[in-house]
């Protein structure tokens, strides 16, 4: 009788529920309150990692050493140390959700997060930017003009690609950023991508940057009905990969060896540092969420 009243007690109460139906629960109750791109970012890493390992598997039965072990299996399946932290804390994040709802205690604390290994920040070579500058000043459009942007303003892909003209304080010369573009999987669960503009990355994100003098003859040379977006000269913006494209082809033209569009970023940064920018102003004009975020993005 003892033991009906105690499979009773935690099954009917709902103490045993399973991560599955947890997630389920969890992700209507944050669907309101996160970006699309973060909601689409949750549903990725519960979806292909968490739940074909956990789903079936209730909550008050996880333990430090069960997830340890989940931890250890993903490094070597080959998923980068960053990515695995960032599955366990959303993991963790649900998991919290679900203490306070069901009224059950679940310590992760003896959770070993693996360690991420700081990266160098890599930048152009002097004489690759040189090389990079005089083809594109040579072969002016649009997309030339928009890496000259990001490598002389530090702006993200996406940022860059949300660019709109009204963003452009001629006056002032200051230039306003305000969303960004990206692609992600759709929420109705087909897999399929579309694109989306919302706010950008961060609240440190939103920033107005001095725009340099010389970058000035461009945005009047190409200025356009304020409601287009700036990279795109039309109501529809040009997307993050296809921009990344159009920079490899520029890349090849110029002789420089490939590499990704956000190495752009890095090379303002180490650029700004090199020239005398303290810390605490180049987070600023660039964005990050907080100084140390230098070494990280």
């Amino acid at each position: 009788m003892l033991i009906g009243q105690e499979v009773a007690s935690r099954y009917l109460s709902g103490r045993y529920i399973t991560v599955g139906k947890v997630y389920a629960e969890w992700l209507n109750a944050v669907v309101n309150r996160v970006k699309e791109s973060t909601l689409a970012n949750y549903k990725a890493k519960f979806e292909n990692h968490i739940l074909p390992v956990f789903g079936d598997i209730p909550c008050v039965d996880l333990s430090a050493g069960r997830v340890n072990e989940y931890i250890n299996k993903k490094l070597a399946d080959g998923l980068s140390a960053s990515y695995v932290r960032d599955i366990i804390t959303v993991f963790k994040v649900m998991l919290s959700y679900a203490q306070e709802e069901y009224g059950f205690k679940l310590s992760m604390k003896n959770v070993v997060l693996p360690k991420v290994e700081k990266k160098q920040i890599e930048r152009i070579s002097d004489a690759e930017q040189k090389k990079l500058i005089d083809c594109l000043k040579a072969n002016m459009s649009l997309t030339a003009f928009g890496i000259l942007l990001s490598l002389c303003m530090g702006l993200r892909i996406g940022e860059l690609c949300g660019l709109k003209w009204e963003d452009v304080d001629f006056q002032h010369k200051i230039l306003h950023i305000r969303r960004t573009v990206q692609r992600i999987t759709s929420a109705n669960g087909n897999r399929k991508t579309k694109i989306v503009i919302s706010a950008p990355k961060s609240a440190t994100s939103f920033r107005d940057i001095a725009i340099p003098d010389f970058l000035i003859q461009y945005f009047r040379m190409f200025r356009d009905k304020v409601d287009f977006f700036i990279l795109s000269g039309s109501e529809k913006p040009v997307e993050p990969r296809t921009m990344q494209y159009r920079y490899r082809k520029i890349l090849k033209a110029a002789e420089i060896e490939n590499h990704n569009f956000h190495k752009l970023r890095h090379t303002f940064a180490t650029n700004c540092a090199e020239h005398g920018f303290d810390a605490k102003t180049l987070s600023t004009v660039a964005g990050y969420s907080a100084p140390d975020r230098l070494r990280d993005e």
